[in-house]
């Protein structure tokens, strides 16, 4: 951190390794909803909730690394003159090279892995969307007749089957 070390470099090389642990966390989270979608799609529903579980343990893998690298990134803003939590762009402007760069190239990659995490999640939507309207209509369809019994203990059918809201 560069309050221990009194080094700007030092303050850079943190906030870079950071973005390294940051972008392997949504590269975890895309894979996760990728293997959700291919779970949904093979209708391998019973992994369904294991699938979940993973996803947010790797969601909460992302905001333990996001708040990280918020800390060290306000700890340099300030020696270079940023307002607290700036942008990666400016704190790109303002780093010397090679961390202009590399920044750059972090945010580049970040955005990139967003816009996918989006889209998969997107799909994942649709997909368990249209997955409970397929099981809901297969429900509606099946009129089973159920055998019971009325009030005097006799049996009965009930020619409407089981009651769905």
């Amino acid at each position: 951190m560069l309050t221990t070390t009194g080094s700007k470099t030092m303050g850079f090389s943190e906030v870079s390794t950071l973005l390294w642990r940051e972008r392997d966390a949504l590269q975890l989270l895309l894979f996760k909803l990728v293997e959700e979608q291919l779970i949904v799609s093979a209708g391998q529903t019973r992994w369904l909730a294991q699938a979940n579980n993973e996803i947010e343990v790797a969601l909460d893998q992302l905001r333990g690394t996001e708040v990280l690298r918020a800390a060290e990134v306000d700890a340099i803003a300030d020696d270079l003159g940023l307002s607290v939590a700036p942008t990666l762009a400016e704190l790109e402007a303002l780093a010397p090279q090679p961390w202009s760069t590399l920044f750059a190239e972090h945010r580049q990659s970040l955005l990139q892995l967003v816009d996918e995490v989006e889209r998969a999640t997107g799909d994942n939507r649709t997909l368990l969307a249209a997955g409970a309207r397929a099981v809901r209509q297969t429900l509606l369809s099946v009129t089973p007749t159920v055998q019971t019994y009325d009030s005097h203990g006799s049996a009965a059918a009930m020619p409407n089957g089981p009651m769905l809201m």
